[in-house]
């Protein structure tokens, strides 16, 4: 596979989701091992409990000061400029931004694009809550690819 290259001004919005977040594709369907994304948090948001199904998450927090919180919510972990966390497969978490300026996080998964199941809340689903319904990214309206794309009301 020969070097492939996409420069800042090319990163594609069209992926999962979440409201006062965006996620822009750097690297996506370029390798079937592994993907990689830009997270930009607004100040005063949080994302959806959620967890990135079999993908190991690594974060590099790039500008801002945020927060992954976990264990139920009971734990966070505060990230700050040149910070880098493993969020490891299955983990439910939660990305904030509790600051007053933006977080900007450069994230790389395992898996040719990313795959972003949120929960209802801690150790919940979305659709029918606690039985694990495996969709993606979205607010329980259906089934949203890890593209963005979403299947179905």
């Amino acid at each position: 596979m020969p070097l492939t290259h996409t420069p800042s001004t090319a990163l594609s919005a069209s992926t999962a989701q979440s409201s006062g977040m965006t996620r822009a594709a750097a690297l996506s369907n370029v390798s079937p091992h592994i993907n990689a994304s830009l997270m930009t948090a607004q100040p005063h948001t949080s994302s959806a409990v959620h967890h990135h199904g079999a993908q190991d998450t690594v974060v590099y927090a790039r500008s801002g000061h945020g927060a992954i919180v976990t264990e139920g919510g009971t734990k966070t972990q505060p990230m700050a400029p040149g910070d880098f966390a493993l969020i490891p497969a299955w983990e439910e978490h939660q990305e904030v931004n509790e600051g007053e300026e933006e977080v900007v996080w450069a994230i790389v998964r395992t898996g040719r694009e990313a795959e972003v199941v949120n929960l209802g809340g801690w150790g919940e689903s979305l659709g029918d809550k606690g039985e694990g319904d495996g969709g993606r990214e979205g607010e329980g309206k259906g089934e949203v690819l890890g593209n963005g794309r979403m299947l179905g009301p």
